[in-house]
């Protein structure tokens, strides 16, 4: 369990270096905005291999018994949760509706699976990165998040809605390769 520990203070510690923003203007400064992002990413990605590994070798501590309705439940929020990720990263009017689509897609990743899992190691996993994701929201609106005014055509909606669904079903296939969980009944 200490491993998976670790991997989130990585993961989310790295993830705390844009809301210090003098810290983060003086690395960029130092380093170059390349290659601080570059620095970044590998430190994030370390942080996903040590949780994953440390997810794996953590013994099954049963903290709670998930409801009967939240695996169900699960599919939906994991289907807003990929349209909400892919808005974050294409032109939508989603970004007229709220600040933070990322954020919000991960805390509805949070979300689906506390309501699916029931050992320490999961929900660890899942509430410390769904505290993260609120935290960052906060955090973001004190350094003056703002909602997009540009109104797009609604093909842009869309195509974020058609490949949020084709990735969110992608994934449904492969998930029990890397978690051991079939999601499909």
């Amino acid at each position: 369990m200490y491993l998976l520990l670790l991997g989130l203070a990585i993961f989310i510690g790295i993830h705390l270096v844009p809301s210090c923003t003098g810290l983060r203007r003086g690395l960029i400064n130092r380093l170059g905005e390349k290659v601080y992002k570059g620095i970044f990413a590998i430190i994030a990605i370390l942080g996903i291999v040590i949780i994953t590994m440390g997810k794996s070798h953590a013994p099954y501590i049963h903290v709670w018994e998930p409801p009967v309705w939240g695996r169900d439940a699960s599919y939906a929020f994991m289907l807003f949760a990929f349209i909400l990720v892919t808005a974050a990263y294409l032109p939508c009017n989603i970004r007229r509706i709220t600040r933070h689509p990322m954020l919000w897609g991960v805390i509805l990743w949070s979300i689906a699976h506390i309501l699916s899992k029931g050992d320490a190691a999961a929900l660890a996993i899942f509430i410390a990165i769904g505290l993260f994701a609120l935290f960052d929201m906060f955090s973001a609106n004190i350094r003056g998040a703002q909602l997009s005014t540009e109104k797009l055509p609604y093909n842009k909606d869309l195509t974020v809605v058609l490949i949020g669904v084709v990735t969110y079903f992608v994934v449904l296939t492969i998930h029990p390769a890397w978690s051991g969980f079939r999601m499909l009944r």
